[in-house]
């Protein structure tokens, strides 16, 4: 039984429909589609692993695993014995070493005087000098007349050489006087110098004291909490996590035949499989330099005869839409389902 000539129209073009979009569809780059969807997608966040700064014995533990805590608050603490112990050595090492200081201070003002009464006996000196000359002139001129003695010329004549020997000993003394001033202004020098040690050493003392209250350094939630009362931790060691829920993004891995067209800013639609009764939205924000094997320990030899092209994915970068309900609900490692919109 043949068909109406209406029914053969029809199923002719419908069968050339079928063939069209096939054809179509076959030709059509997997980047022209409006809507970019991929499974292989999850919650991220750039979470903080904390660590101690000092060694020592956890001696009291505050918090606990997922609870909430803010940026500054006080998890736990380590025995500051020891810490305080050296502290009071660091403060006595600045006291005796300000001590110290202060001693050369006054040992180089009374080098100043010093030198002040050499230079005084000099000019003493001079004096006698000048009063010996005189007398020494005045006796050699009474003896060559008669008038006076041999004895007395003698005895000035010796005056006048124990006067020069007074002035070259009080010159040697003022000599010395000025290399000690200079000796003590180098000792000041020193002295300063193991001061300003001694208040870094106090101040490191101080700040590895501190280190013993171990702080939340961003506000999160706890995670793979190891903090117990009793426990000896190490310097560097893992103690817990804190997750920011509120910086939480999207790690979304496309094939590279999908990212022609794909930039940020674009609207992104995101079902997540813990809450399929909720449509989230945000919007691309950046896309990775390079695809994940690029950064791989063994990168990929693809130099023989069997090789085969294996689709690249890259990582997108996805951020939630502030003020969303439920966005309270979603945690780090949720699947994500998320379809950007490309047209827009």
């Amino acid at each position: 039984m043949s068909l109406p000539k209406t029914a053969k129209i029809i199923s002719i073009s419908v069968v050339s429909l079928v063939l069209f979009s096939g054809v179509y569809l076959w030709d059509r780059s997997p980047a022209d589609a409006s809507l970019q969807y991929t499974n292989d997608a999850y919650i991220q966040a750039d979470f903080t692993l904390l660590s101690p700064r000092v060694s020592g014995q956890i001696d009291r533990v505050l918090v606990e695993n997922n609870q909430v805590v803010q940026a500054g608050q006080l998890l736990a603490s380590i025995d500051d014995r020891d810490l305080n112990v050296t502290v009071k050595i660091a403060q006595a090492n600045v006291d005796s070493a300000q001590a110290m200081l202060e001693s050369l201070k006054v040992q180089r003002q009374r080098q100043d005087l010093l030198i002040e009464q050499a230079s005084a006996s000099i000019l003493a000196n001079k004096a006698s000098i000048e009063l010996a000359e005189l007398n020494l002139t005045r006796y050699q001129s009474l003896s060559t007349q008669g008038a006076g003695s041999k004895q007395n010329e003698q005895t000035a004549y010796a005056q006048l050489h124990i006067q020069k020997a007074n002035l070259q000993g009080n010159q040697a003394a003022h000599q010395a006087s000025i290399l000690q001033a200079v000796i003590l202004d180098a000792d000041l020098k020193k002295a300063t110098a193991q001061l300003h040690y001694a208040d870094a050493m106090l101040d490191q003392a101080k700040l590895n004291l501190s280190y013993t209250q171990i702080i939340a350094p961003i506000s999160g939630i706890l995670d793979r909490n190891s903090l117990r009362k009793g426990t000896f931790v190490s310097v560097g060691a893992p103690l817990l996590a804190i997750v920011p829920l509120d910086l939480i993004y999207i790690d979304a891995k496309y094939r590279e035949t999908q990212l022609e067209n794909i930039k940020p800013g674009q609207h992104v639609s995101i079902k997540i499989d813990a809450l399929p009764n909720i449509i989230f939205t945000g919007k691309v924000a950046s896309l990775a330099p390079a695809s994940g094997v690029t950064f791989s320990p063994i990168a990929p030899q693809n130099a023989t005869g069997n090789f085969t092209k294996i689709t690249q994915r890259l990582s997108v970068r996805i951020e939630f839409d502030p003020n969303q309900e439920g966005l309270s609900k979603l945690r780090v490692g949720m699947s994500v389902q998320p379809s950007i919109d490309t047209k827009l």
